[in-house]
């Protein structure tokens, strides 16, 4: 016998038909039937939480614009970490190290090497930060290495190698870096050559570079404008380049040679602007003064007075998709106020 209870239970569980689990593609979703629509309330709530992530995020790449101060504190802190960081004796070559240590290596066979590996970067299209890592990971090992004429290509290849493994989504193989060395070396050597070196850098490969301070120093540069000048940019990523092919670079810091190529950069592209102001000093730490020599190497690099023969990063920025920069007038001469506290 079946109570009246009972029975008004089962009456109520025949009318509730469970929903049939079927695969939904994601693009079908919006038209599948069993999906319930969200609530009002809900969607209201969910709208507003994307405006406020949405705004912090432009707070994050605006770090010093008015509504910093949800993100202000920890951006300067990070900085100041890379700044430290910049600092350890085991993140810098040694500025003389080819004077001390190579017999074979000169300063110009060095610049010669970088040329062709800026041309290398252009062709396997590698991000900036590669090159960059790249020269940083070559200089560290001859610094401590001694290292013959005829196998300087093969550190050059496989520090690219390594940087390209650091930074790169898709890094090349072992066998394109023969290839592009007419297999000159093949790939064992290549990867013996890798082995070595990260036993010498002793695995520290996340230095910070000039390129990791331009993406700070650029948006703070270009604050007056009402948008990003790609120009000015472009400018800033091409004057780093030639910094890598000058061996008396090694001398500065990474942020320093950074804060000179955005004191040049803003003189070449915005001549009628201060190319330093008082938001670059308070941002990067450096006075003008103290930019003098690196920003006049580097004027010398772009007006081709040193380097002259390196054609590898004026070819590539005279490229349309970057501006032209390469080929911006600029004054033979820097006037000394430039240098000059107001």
């Amino acid at each position: 016998m079946e109570t009246r209870a009972s029975s008004k239970r089962r009456a109520n569980q025949a009318q509730i038909q469970p929903l049939k689990k079927q695969r939904v593609v994601l693009g079908e979703l919006l038209n599948f039937s069993n999906i319930i629509s969200p609530q009002p309330k809900l969607l209201k709530k969910a709208q507003a939480s994307k405006k406020t992530l949405s705004s912090v995020k432009k707070e994050v790449d605006n770090d010093d614009g008015p509504n910093s101060s949800v993100n202000g504190s920890f951006v300067s802190d990070i900085y100041k970490y890379l700044r430290t960081l910049e600092m350890e004796k085991k993140r810098r070559p040694k500025v003389d190290y080819i004077e001390r240590l190579q017999k074979e290596v000169t300063t110009n066979m060095r610049g010669i090497l970088v040329d062709w590996l800026i041309e290398v970067a252009e062709e396997y299209k590698l991000i900036s930060d590669t090159l960059h890592l790249t020269v940083s990971y070559i200089d560290r090992f001859l610094s401590r290495n001694r290292v013959s004429k005829v196998r300087l290509q093969l550190v050059g290849v496989s520090s690219m190698l390594i940087a390209c493994k650091y930074e790169e989504i898709k890094p090349p193989h072992a066998e394109e870096f023969c290839l592009i060395t007419d297999n000159t070396y093949n790939k064992s050597e290549v990867l013996s050559m890798e082995a070595d070196i990260l036993k010498s850098l002793n695995f520290e490969l996340g230095n910070p570079t000039a390129k990791t301070f331009l993406r700070r120093f650029t948006g703070i540069a270009c604050d007056n404008k009402k948008g990003p000048n790609l120009q000015f940019e472009f400018m800033s990523y091409y004057l780093a380049e030639l910094s890598l092919l000058d061996y008396h670079c090694l001398k500065f810091l990474p942020s320093l040679v950074a804060a000179s190529v955005i004191f040049l950069a803003r003189f070449i592209v915005w001549p009628e602007l201060q190319p330093w102001t008082s938001a670059m000093c308070e941002c990067s730490g450096y006075k003008s003064v103290e930019l003098k020599e690196c920003v006049l190497i580097l004027h010398d690099l772009y007006m081709a007075r040193r380097g002259g023969s390196f054609q590898a990063a004026r070819k590539k920025y005279r490229q349309h998709k970057f501006k032209h920069v390469a080929n911006l007038p600029a004054p033979p001469h820097l006037p000394n106020y430039l240098f000059e506290e107001e």
